[in-house]
């Protein structure tokens, strides 16, 4: 069951779209080849005086970092697709270019995480 955290660095005046939220939990869904209700996705907004980058952030760039989070991580050919259509769909469904979306796989989550109390093994 993945769970997918994606952080969008907002532009002045921008919000998020209602629909963003479920336009990206069907896109993963599908890039993960999970049932319904099965890719969990939240989306948290970020203001701009809240990122930065050493050295200034260049004028006109708003950033989107995805977090995926999985019992197992998949091979690296499989991440490496995953990734690319990852980094697509965010770009096309939050508006930003595919070199502004970065997408972050934490170690598994096997043995690490508990769903209703019963641990993911």
């Amino acid at each position: 069951m993945p769970i997918v955290d994606v952080e969008i660095v907002l532009g002045p005046k921008e919000t998020i779209r209602e629909e963003m939220v479920s336009e990206l939990a069907d896109e993963f869904g599908e890039i993960f080849h999970s049932s319904p209700g099965k890719t969990w996705v939240k989306v948290h907004p970020l203001a701009t005086n809240q990122y930065a980058e050493n050295g200034g952030r260049p004028e006109g760039m708003y950033p989107v970092f995805v977090t995926v989070m999985k019992s197992e991580l998949p091979s690296l050919e499989e991440m490496q697709n995953e990734l690319a259509q990852i980094t697509g769909a965010v770009a096309q469904i939050c508006g930003r270019p595919s070199e502004n979306v970065h997408v972050i796989y934490p170690p598994e989550g096997r043995g690490r995480m508990a769903f209703g109390g019963k641990l993911v093994l």
